[in-house]
């Protein structure tokens, strides 16, 4: 428990670090491409391998 507990705090320190030099555009451009990855796993059948369309690709 007190290990999963400094990881998790290890590695939230690591994220923050990482986004303290990135502009809002940049933010912002990952913001969607998450939210894209989010709607494709969304449409695929749970325990399917997930099936991604040119559009997806792009």
């Amino acid at each position: 428990m007190l290990f999963r507990l400094a990881y998790l705090g290890v590695t939230n320190t690591l994220a923050l670090l990482r986004l303290l030099p990135m502009s809002d555009h940049d933010k912002d451009t990952e913001i969607l491409a998450l939210r894209h990855q989010i709607t494709v796993l969304k449409r695929q059948p749970h325990g399917d391998r997930v099936q991604l369309t040119p559009a997806d690709r792009a």
